[in-house]
């Protein structure tokens, strides 16, 4: 079964529908070249600083910068695309409300061998989600073309729907070649990993991922995100960002106040924390 890629003029639906039977999609070229390159500017400095991988899952020749609400406004435009939210919404539209759950710049070096095939969902502690029971949605935007030769995301597409906790060999797999600006969508119950790097340049690309609020993030944004800056960001971005109850009785501050009025205290001036 080969990635199914989809238009720029994708409807959310589409995207769902994709997700639903394959668990994997690309839409092709969906941010401007533009919005990619001033992402790569304003997180270049970070780039340089951030240290490579300690393991072989981490990639030793492997950069993974984080904090990119906070370090690339650029980047918050990917964070809250209007086609990802509303098909990560449909996707995860089973639980009450969803949030942010990792932003990553993924720095592929020269010479990094293929990842481990993994599933993402993995993090919560290896818990076994039951199958077709979506707890994260995912998306890899790409930064530069991903070919199978710089080491694009290698994906079984359907493997959302095999047993949990498999060994499978990277030879299961095939490349998600996309074009700078596509964006890979995938769920958290999909094998994938980081292809093996064979060309001569460094295969970049931003991963945001999104999940069930009522779990943990994997990237704390409460402090990735300095309060100094949390206050300036719009309301929409604070609440996704887990600035919002996860569900009816998760979240609240001491006598049950909307964890926004703590960021944003004249929203509960006027009345509008409790919306």
């Amino acid at each position: 079964m080969t990635v199914r890629h989809l238009a720029a003029d994708a409807t959310a639906e589409e995207v769902a529908s994709a997700l639903d039977a394959d668990g994997v999609v690309v839409v092709d070229e969906l941010a401007p070249h533009s919005v990619m390159d001033a992402i790569a500017t304003e997180l270049a400095p970070w780039v340089e600083a951030t240290p490579t991988g300690t393991d072989e899952f981490s990639g030793r020749n492997t950069r993974r910068t984080g904090a990119l609400v906070a370090r690339s406004p650029s980047a918050r435009q990917l964070v809250m695309a209007p086609l990802v939210l509303e098909a990560v919404g449909r996707v995860l539209e089973h639980a009450k409300n969803y949030q942010l759950h990792l932003t990553q710049l993924i720095s592929i070096g020269t010479g990094e061998p293929a990842q481990l095939l993994h599933r993402d969902q993995w993090a919560f502690d290896f818990f076994p989600f039951p199958t077709g029971y979506e707890v994260q949605c995912n998306t890899i935007w790409a930064m530069t073309d991903f070919t199978e030769a710089s080491g694009a995301t290698r994906v079984i597409p359907g493997s959302h729907r095999f047993e949990d906790k498999l060994r499978l060999p990277v030879s299961d797999s095939e490349p998600a070649e996309m074009a700078k600006g596509s964006v890979l969508f995938y769920t958290g119950s999909l094998y994938h990993g980081a292809g093996a790097n064979r060309s001569d340049a460094v295969r970049v690309g931003v991963n945001i991922t999104y999940s069930l609020a009522w779990l943990r993030q994997e990237e704390n944004q409460y402090l990735s995100v300095p309060l100094d800056i949390a206050r300036t960001l719009p309301v929409e971005l604070l609440r996704l960002m887990g600035y919002a109850r996860g569900a009816y009785a998760l979240g609240y501050v001491d006598d049950l106040r909307d964890p926004i009025a703590v960021v944003r205290p004249d929203l509960d001036q006027v009345g509008l924390a409790g919306s």
